[in-house]
């Protein structure tokens, strides 16, 4: 039985390897397997280089760390958790979230041999696995951010589909946004601070409606339609009869119907060309509930200031006709200005670098 097991592990890690043949860039682009972590989901760094990366179904944290030789090592720094989906880096200690709490781990990168115990902080959080796994993140406020995603497809129910912030401690919460069925993936705009989010459309309205979306927030307090209006002005067949889309705030960006868009990054390395600079990364998890498969890739909407001016593959291949090797979940940009991406289907997070012509 050993050996059967050996020997299918391996042709599971030779076909995801395969798989980066199929991926397409851009000319100059190159990606490589980066690390191997089960169901690799969210990504955080920390202060020396420490790659945190979440699992959700896996119930653990990874730590992936660069030895002096390249070489990378992978240590399993937690287990047994519920759900652990985001994590965050902030001021040298991790926190976690799982469904129902967030838990903090002090001065982690000190620690990673031997984790100390977690602490749980006051944060109220629902215990719904509909849309329950947490997305969170620190902003440039120092507020800690957690995404609250509706426990349906489409419904109205009080004190979920927003985004809120607190202090570290989980004091002082607030609703930041509201009208965000399913965020799974946010981040700040390096220059304006401005927090910028994707968030999943409905489901039940064909295979081509709602889209997914891209959007911004530059102040607390706005609505984003749902469940009243989708994208830009597409009202809702149960609760948009009598609402006016007009009312709420629209996407910067409307991405393709149901293709599950994740992580987001504003690319902020050196690495990339230039036409790069500024511009936003999404990892597009793919479409589970179409009639043909679309998504399975990571794209580029490339920005004129706050106006989205195209939205275009930068990576794809994962999907080929309607057979799927690879899902992209999170992305990260290292400080030597490469770009990270996790995949939770193949567990592994890849490496992509620009080599130039």
């Amino acid at each position: 039985m050993r050996s059967f097991l050996f020997v299918l592990l391996a042709a599971l890690s030779i076909d995801a390897s395969a798989s980066l043949d199929d991926v397409q860039l851009p000319p100059g682009f190159a990606i490589e397997e980066y690390a191997d972590v089960p169901k690799a989901r969210s990504l955080a760094l920390g202060d020396r280089g420490t790659v945190f990366v979440s699992t959700r179904k896996a119930r653990s944290v990874y730590a992936i760390v660069e030895q002096d030789d390249g070489s990378r090592r992978v240590i399993e720094i937690l287990t047994g958790l519920r759900t652990p989906n985001g994590i965050a880096f902030f001021e040298g200690d991790l926190y976690v979230a799982e469904i129902s709490r967030v838990i903090r781990y002090d001065d982690v990168e000190d620690r990673l041999e031997s984790m100390p115990d977690g602490v749980v902080l006051d944060i109220d959080l629902p215990s719904d696995r509909s849309h329950g796994w947490r997305y969170i993140g620190f902003g440039p406020d120092r507020k800690l951010y957690i995404a609250i995603g509706a426990p349906c497809n489409i419904c109205n129910e009080f004190g979920y589909a927003k985004i809120v912030r607190m202090n570290p401690d989980g004091s002082d919460r607030e609703i930041f946004a509201s009208g965000v069925r399913n965020s799974v993936g946010f981040t700040w705009h390096p220059d304006t601070d401005e927090l910028w989010f994707t968030d999943n459309g409905r489901d039940m309205m064909g295979d081509d409606l709602p889209p997914c979306e891209l959007n911004r927030a530059p102040r607390q307090g706005l609505h984003f339609g749902y469940p009243f209006c989708h994208g830009d002005d597409i009202p809702d067949p149960r609760y948009g009869r009598d609402r006016d889309c007009r009312d709420y705030t629209p996407p910067v960006q409307q991405l393709g119907p149901h293709v599950a868009p994740l992580g987001l990054k504003f690319y902020t390395g050196d690495m990339f060309p230039p036409a790069y600079r500024g511009q936003v990364f999404i990892a597009e998890h793919g479409s589970w509930n179409r009639s043909k498969k679309i998504g399975y890739r990571i794209t580029l909407v490339r920005l004129d200031g706050n106006e989205a001016v195209s939205y275009e593959p930068f990576a794809s291949g994962w999907l080929q006709g309607q057979s799927v090797s690879g899902r992209p979940v999170d992305l990260i940009v290292k400080d030597d200005g490469s770009l990270l991406v996790s995949d939770d289907y193949a567990g592994k997070v890849y490496r992509i670098t620009y080599k130039g012509d």
